[in-house]
């Protein structure tokens, strides 16, 4: 029959102690301990109701006391497995913000038996013990980290569900026809088929459409994830300084008629819609005068180059189409990746502005100084990265592991198809299952190893 491997990380039943809560002073600090002495541990130490005896899911008003010295007056969450957070018994201490009062009540409860957590240990711990998948718990990383609406979103939609549970259960499915398979090279001698080949094709081709959604959300996921670079370039006086204060609606960059202000980069953050866009206004494009032109100018080059999201901005004034022809050829980027915005049109006539297009089409007309048609060049940048064929509120990955796992998954599961188009034998076609299986698993890591898994929570904070 067909089995597969799951490796777990060895001995994780001691208990364990971290502060939840941001190092320093605060009002209030969160201990958090969990394991199978956590309650006990605390109980020896509280002057209160009896934890021992205590129902779970309680709060706990007392004082914790290292011998005859009191060191504060604390409220205790009882959290008793399997109803918890890492499916252990958890106490979670809320203690006044005092770093002395923190550590002490750290000390205490370590000599008490406890040990300081790992990095992401108790998040470790609930994957361990079943409370969530790998793509669950690397959720919980991501929540922590996010700094927009829309990766709070994801990552929460993720850490409640996401797409892990789909390909579980998906895997489950596939599990079940190669154990059929298998089953038939026990009776090859009698050809038998147990096995219905049409129905695995349209499982597999149902898995490799999920895979394939999912593989497409990541050029979304990443963006959201860690913003887009969105360098603001043009030649001199264009009015890219200006256009970063209007998009940002404060004066961020110096602003003078005199050309070549900029001679570095200045950068700055923009949420539009929920994702963070890194605004990096750049030096002009021009033939550098002396060193420190050249050095400018060869920055903006690198982060043209670098660049998710290139907006180009020129003078419909100062310039001819010629000359932004020149210059758009003369960019690396160009395409879905680039917008041609015409700027300082508030003194530009219709006839002029109808000229201009047939001759450069730009993507937009804007005045920065006047502030006219920010707001749709906003719109404008948003729907260069959030594509109308990916949907946010649909599964979205934002792990580069996950890609890597998905693109491998995707891969083994075409080598199934061409094994059963090809009519190959069942032992082949059940060890090219047994890969796809292994790359689904890697996802969510039913198939997993101690390094990787090391690798993962060593990132997390501390307590969490």
């Amino acid at each position: 029959m067909f089995t597969f491997a799951v490796m777990f990380v060895a001995d994780h039943k001691d208990t364990i102690v971290a502060l939840s809560t941001p190092p320093g002073v605060g009002a209030i600090a969160v201990i958090r301990m969990s394991g199978e002495q956590a309650i006990a541990i605390a109980a020896r130490v509280f002057k209160g109701h009896d934890l021992l005896h205590a129902e779970g899911n309680t709060l706990h008003f007392g004082v914790i006391a290292d011998g005859d010295v009191l060191i504060d007056e604390v409220v205790i969450g009882l959290f008793k497995n399997p109803k918890s957070y890492t499916g252990e018994d958890i106490v979670e201490v809320s203690c006044h913000g005092s770093p002395f009062i923190q550590q002490q009540l750290l000390s205490l409860f370590i000599k008490g038996g406890a040990r300081m957590a790992k990095p992401g240990e108790f998040t470790m711990r609930a994957f361990l013990n079943g409370k969530m998948d790998l793509t669950r718990a690397e959720a919980v990383a991501d929540l922590i980290a996010a700094q927009t609406q829309a990766s709070h979103d994801i990552a929460f939609k993720q850490m409640r569900s996401g797409y892990g549970s789909a390909l579980k259960n998906l895997r489950y499915e596939l599990i079940h026809f190669a154990s059929l398979l298998e089953l038939e090279l026990d009776f090859s001698e009698e050809d038998v088929e147990f096995a219905e080949r049409s129905h695995l094709m349209h499982l597999i081709e149902k898995i490799c459409r999920e895979l394939d959604a999912l593989i497409r959300s990541f050029e979304l996921g990443n963006v959201i994830r860690n913003g887009v670079e969105a360098v603001i370039a043009g030649r001199p006086n264009a009015g890219k300084s200006t256009l970063l204060n209007a998009l940002l609606n404060e004066e961020r960059a110096i602003v003078s008629d005199i050309a070549g202000t900029t001679r570095d980069t200045i950068e700055a953050e923009l949420n539009i819609k929920g994702v963070r866009f890194r605004l990096i206004d750049t030096a002009g494009i021009r033939e550098a005068k002396d060193e420190i032109e050249k050095i400018g100018v060869a920055k903006t080059m690198e982060k043209i180059k670098s660049a998710t999201l290139l907006i180009y901005v020129f003078d419909v004034h100062t310039m001819s189409p010629e000359e932004v022809r020149a210059d758009l050829d003369s960019l690396v980027s160009s395409g879905d990746n680039m917008l041609v915005i015409a700027n300082k049109i508030d003194a530009l006539g219709g006839e002029e502005r109808a000229a201009l297009f047939t001759k450069v089409n730009p993507d937009g007309f804007i005045s920065s100084l006047q502030k006219v048609n920010i707001e749709k060049l906003k719109d404008a940048m948003f729907a260069r990265i959030v594509h109308e064929d990916i949907n946010l509120e649909d599964s979205v990955v934002t792990n580069a592991r996950h890609l890597e796992a998905l693109r491998k998954a995707r891969a083994t599961m075409t080598e199934v198809q061409e094994s059963i188009d090809n009519k190959t034998s069942g032992e082949l076609t059940a060890l090219s299952i047994r890969y796809a299986l292994n790359a689904i698993g890697e996802i969510t890591g039913e198939v997993t190893n101690e390094d990787l898994l090391d690798n993962i929570f060593r990132k997390f904070c501390i307590g969490k």
